[in-house]
């Protein structure tokens, strides 16, 4: 019997002092990211076809924390071209949903979520959620006849449903979960340099249109318990007055860093594009680093 028990303790020794065997045997933490085409990190191709990418921010995001909670796995249901409805009802996004092959059980991005938080419910065993969500909502506005009124309805959307997503991920979420939503930056900014008088007043109207947006989602966490990583402040998408250099000319700044993170700014095939880059990535996941805290 001692014989018996000085080879187990020999046997975990040597497992626990061989790289990987120890981490190999701990229990599996989740960080989920959800949303649309900007959590799976989509940019252009060389082509120009936007595709999924493992260069987002939640690339980012999970890479920083890996560092710091054990045997994190992340986890990505998230689904290009989805709007605050879509996501909730699994409705108006079936096309987008089938060509990129989006993970839907149960009909909608929502309802694949709470499965898996259920299915994953021992505390700590999802120390992360986030969210980005809304863009699509008012994206489609830049063509509308009625700009005003189509972000009036996509402002009223994202207050109707963003409410209902947070309320059933937090009652959904296991112990200890620390979910975070982000504020949108500015793409349409891009249209500062159109030779289209049209464009260009879009442009400068635009910064008013998603700060009404903005306050929307933020309003909506705060309610919800739900941190919010201020992207919009770190693109400075509101700030048209402060002038800086940008190829030779002077351009405000909140148009200068929507041209260097994402691909808004760029010509054919790659641009324009809606997309951040990979800069503007790592800049989305420093808005939520700074929120997230210590996981737990």
């Amino acid at each position: 019997m001692h014989r018996r028990i000085a080879v187990l303790i020999a046997v975990a020794a040597a497992a626990a002092a061989v790289p990987g065997v120890a981490a190999a045997a701990a229990s599996p933490h989740y960080y989920l990211a959800l949303g649309d085409s900007l959590s799976q990190g989509m940019q252009p191709n060389v082509k120009g076809v936007t595709v999924d990418t493992d260069q987002g921010y939640a690339n980012d995001i999970a890479q920083a924390e890996q560092a710091r909670v054990r045997n994190l796995q992340l986890v990505k249901l998230g689904c290009g071209g989805e709007t605050t409805t879509s996501m909730l009802t699994g409705k108006g996004n079936e096309t987008n949903a089938r060509k990129l092959h989006c993970d839907k059980a149960g009909g909608s991005q929502l309802t694949a979520a709470v499965r898996f938080l259920k299915a994953h419910h021992r505390a700590g065993e999802v120390p992360l959620i986030t969210i980005d969500i809304g863009a699509n909502d008012v994206d489609g506005c830049v063509t509308s006849a009625n700009v005003d009124g189509c972000v009036a309805a996509g402002v009223a959307n994202i207050g109707r449903n963003v409410p209902k997503i947070l309320k059933a991920l937090r009652k959904a979420a296991p112990s200890g979960t620390t979910i975070a939503d982000m504020t949108l930056y500015d793409p349409i900014l891009g249209y500062y340099f159109s030779a289209n008088a049209t464009d260009r007043a879009l442009a400068s109207a635009s910064t008013v249109l998603l700060k009404d947006v903005n306050d929307e989602l933020t309003v909506a966490d705060g309610k919800a318990g739900v941190k919010t990583a201020d992207v919009a402040d770190a693109f400075d998408s509101y700030d048209s007055t402060q002038m800086v250099s940008w190829e030779g000319q002077s351009i405000p700044i909140n148009v200068a860093t929507v041209c260097a993170w994402t691909w808004a700014c760029q010509t054919p095939p790659t641009g324009p594009n809606i997309h951040a880059n990979l800069d503007g990535y790592e800049v989305i996941a420093g808005a939520f680093e700074k929120v997230i805290g210590r996981l737990h």
